[in-house]
This record gives structure tokens, sequence and C-alpha cells, in this order.
């Protein structure tokens, strides 16, 4: 156990360039990825049960601690990342099927990996976990009733499909994973550990499956889709940081809500674009999930030279007194 917990933990902080490596093999050989793209749903399924595992009661105490913050957090992931989508697609004129997943990408909840970029920004990790989890499990009714108000004018949208299918392949392994924990929690402790590999395989394959599928379609547009996506990202960064600041959040709570609104569930983007919409529209998603596990680390680290005014003022005033 702890040689797979070594190995996951040198996985997990190379993270960036496996999504890359696998992401440039699966375009220069899509013969050799294509066979995963069937289960994508279950690898996400993968992924969600893992967070099931990692769940406790203590992720939603925040909620009654300070519901304040938490909402803040909740309303600017499903208000601004949805928005600037829309305002992208629109503005830039995508083709309809890129446009639907810029937006599809941009109306998905919070992913995990933004809870490791808030420890490493020096954020807030516990308001991050709770917008993290409270954001999942909105996802079933938030994201299809966004999708069907912004995506509608490009292509047609079931909303009540869209809801089973975020049922099945992110409520559903959760609630499994609790379950698991639940009956047999020695052995769900252990695994944990481990848990970090098997996610970030399954979000690697999630990528490679979308990528060679796609990989005409993506030599034809990929400039248009890496500056839309990249643009997406780093404006959800940064209207996310204003948007805490605009509620005077401390600076530990205005980097949890940057990250949280900047960084998707992508892999949940990428499954719902393939079960409902077209191939092309997965891409948005998978790009993303490359871009914004080299973004993330990047504004982790500036973050985590940021010092609060107060804490500078209390600094100096010590020094002074000495």
């Amino acid at each position: 156990m702890k040689t797979f917990e070594r190995i996951s933990e040198f996985v997990g902080n190379t993270f960036a360039i496996w999504v890359l490596v696998f992401a440039f093999l699966a375009f220069y050989l899509p013969s050799g990825f294509t066979w995963i793209a069937p289960y994508i749903s279950l690898l996400l399924g993968i992924i969600m049960f893992g967070m099931g595992l990692t769940l406790s009661g203590n992720d939603f105490k925040e909620v009654f601690k300070r519901p304040k913050d938490v909402i803040i957090g909740v309303v600017g992931q499903f208000l601004i990342m949805p928005s600037l989508a829309f305002l992208l697609a629109k503005g830039l004129q995508l083709p309809p099927e890129i446009a639907v997943g810029v937006i599809l990408v941009g109306c998905c909840p919070g992913g995990t990996s933004s809870n490791v970029m808030t420890f490493l920004a020096k954020g807030d990790v516990p308001l991050s976990v709770t917008i993290t989890s409270c954001t999942t499990l909105l996802a079933p009714i938030v994201t299809p009733a966004l999708i069907l108000l912004l995506a509608s004018e490009w292509i047609p949208v079931n909303p009540s499909s869209l809801l089973m299918s975020i049922v099945q392949i992110v409520i559903v392994p959760i609630v499994l994973g609790l379950v698991v924990k639940k009956l047999f929690n020695k052995g769900a402790q252990a695994s944990v550990k481990v848990l970090p590999l098997v996610s970030i395989v399954a979000i690697v394959a999630i990528v490679t499956a979308v990528v060679s599928v796609n990989q005409q379609n993506i030599a034809k547009t990929a400039l248009l889709i890496f500056a839309v996506v990249i643009l997406h990202n780093i404006l959800g960064y940064l209207v996310g940081y204003l948007f805490g600041k605009l509620f005077k959040m401390d600076l530990a709570k205005k980097k949890a809500v940057a990250i949280e609104v900047g960084m998707q569930n992508s892999g949940l983007g990428a499954a719902l674009a393939a079960a409902h919409f077209s191939p092309l529209s997965a891409v948005p998603s998978a790009i993303f999930s490359v871009w914004h596990n080299i973004s993330g680390p990047i504004l982790a680290t500036i973050f985590s030279r940021m010092k609060d005014k107060k804490d500078v003022t209390v600094n100096e005033e010590t020094t002074l007194t000495k």
C-alpha cells in the first residue's frame, strides 16, 4: 500500500504533465485511444465514487457556521462561469457545437482539484471543500437549467435527460461511496490514500478519449478552442476574485472563491457532451481539463505569495515594538 501511496503522490505532483503527454499521444495516435470513449461516463462515475469515500459531515459544517461565505461561493460558481461562457460564445460568434461545448463546461460544478489548489494557494480550504460539495450536489438541478437557458439558442436541449445523466454519473456514485465508507470505514480510509492516482488515471483517460475521437476537428479548430478555453478560465479566476472582494471577503476566502469559480468539473462537461450533444462539443471540456491543471498551480503559486493587508500591518507593528 505504501508503494501505491508514493506512486499516487508522485503522479499527483506531476498531474499536468501526464494530462499533456497523453493528450498529445491521443492526438497523434488516435486509434490507440478511441476505444475509451464509450467508458467516459463510467470513468467519471469512478471519480465521483472516490469523492463519496472522502466526504463527511465536516464538509458541510461550514454551511451552518458561515452560510454567507458558502452562498457567495456557490452563487459565484453558477453565475460567473456560465455567464462568461455565454458572452464568449456570443461575442466571438462561435460555431454552434463549440459554443455549446464552452457553455457546457461553464455550467458544470466546481472540480475537486480546486481544493488542492486552494491549499497550495494558502486559501480557505474548508470553504473550498464545502463549495465544491454543495455545487456538486446541486448540479443535477442547476446545471441542466443553466444549459437550457443559455445553450438552447444554438441546439435543442432536453433538461430532464441531462438531469438523469448527472444523477447517474455524479449523485449515485457519490451516494455509493458514502455507503461503502459507512459500512467498511477502515478499508475506505485506507483506500483514500490511493484515490488521487485512480482519479488522475480516470481524468487522463477521459481527456485522451475526447481528443482521439475528435482528432480531425481539433486539428481544424484547436487554436480557436484553446483561445476561448484559456480566456474563459482566466476570466473566471479574475471575476471570481473580484466577486469575493465585492462582498468584502478576506484574502484567504477570495483565493478560495477565485479558484472554485475558475476550475470546473470538466469531466462532467465531456460526459454530458458525448451523451447528449456531439463529439465536437466535448472538446472544450477536454481542453479545459488540460489547461486548468496548468493554470491552477500557476495561480496557486501567485496566490501563496500574497498576504492580507491586515497581516502585513500586524507584522510591521510587531517589528516596530521589538
